[in-house]
């Protein structure tokens, strides 16, 4: 395992880490793959199951004598070809990188993997989520976990949304962004066409005067369902709600009118698709 330290932040060897922003790593190779930075070893488990090839790591030297470190590297290192580079370096440089205290102190440079296509996804699902504009990372991350926990068979995503392989997003999705199948919808054709041509019943989560319940049945007839989510605030937009073929609401008591959407999207899952698996 080739192991080298880090004592400035500057270090050009480490700049995937210091000198770039998420959507910069993402076009950094173009036409290229672009790269994307996972933490905490279990993240950075899930990536490489999942198939993303690592570029290199950076591990606070606290973390890098732990069992789950040399186990996650020497796996890596030892059982395919692919030359990744371990970095380290003290607590207090990798605090100044990522801005706070990071648990389980690990880093990770991936190669961004190619995705499914999405009618072979769908081909093969029979529950899915669908997020229209979730820009907010945080949320998108959890929905991902609800998605995984909850029986949801993949996860489609408009081009502007939050990237699913963002940092923060893997990171509070526990690393299921690597486990629940997803990819991008296309920006060509209409969302609710492509999801009609496959055979799915599309629900959309909103507050709109027809809104049904969620408890009601007639949302669990047909063997496909898929579940729309848009961003906080605006919502879906008026051609996905035109499209859709039932507009579902979670009752609310004292006073409050919805439910962030990471939440939202719990409780839709586990009553539509985590109840009936």
């Amino acid at each position: 395992m080739n192991i080298t330290e880090i004592k400035d932040i500057n270090d050009e060897r480490v700049a995937v880490y210091t000198r770039y922003n998420e959507p910069q790593l993402l076009h950094i190779n173009e036409p290229a793959p672009g790269i994307f930075i996972a933490e905490t070893p279990m993240v950075i488990e899930r990536a490489i199951k999942y198939g993303a090839r690592p570029l290199s790591f950076f591990v606070e030297e606290e973390t890098l004598g732990t069992e789950a470190a040399v186990v996650l590297l020497e796996s890596v290192n030892g059982g395919t070809d692919i030359g990744s580079v371990v970095y380290t370096a003290a607590h207090s440089v990798i605090g100044a990188i990522t801005g706070y205290n990071l648990t389980r102190g690990m880093l990770a440079a991936f190669e961004r993997p190619e995705l499914p296509d999405v009618r072979k996804l769908l081909g093969e699902a029979s529950c899915v989520a669908v997020l229209e504009n979730v820009v907010n990372p945080t949320n998108l991350g959890a929905i991902f976990r609800s998605a995984a926990a909850l029986g949801v068979d993949a996860v489609l995503v408009t081009r502007d949304s939050a990237d699913p392989f963002y940092r923060r997003a893997a990171r509070v999705s526990m690393g299921t962004v690597f486990q629940v199948p997803w990819t991008y919808l296309p920006v060509d054709k209409n969302m609710t066409d492509i999801l009609h041509e496959a055979g799915f019943c599309v629900i959309s989560m909103a507050l709109t005067p027809d809104a049904v319940p969620l408890t009601d049945t007639t949302l669990l007839e047909g063997d496909k369902r898929a579940i729309v989510f848009g961003t906080e605030g605006t919502g879906l937009t008026d051609a996905t709600l035109v499209g859709s073929d039932r507009i579902c609401i979670i009752p609310m008591h004292n006073g409050v009118d919805s439910l962030n959407v990471a939440a939202s999207s719990a409780v839709a899952f586990w009553e539509l698709c985590g109840k009936h698996k």
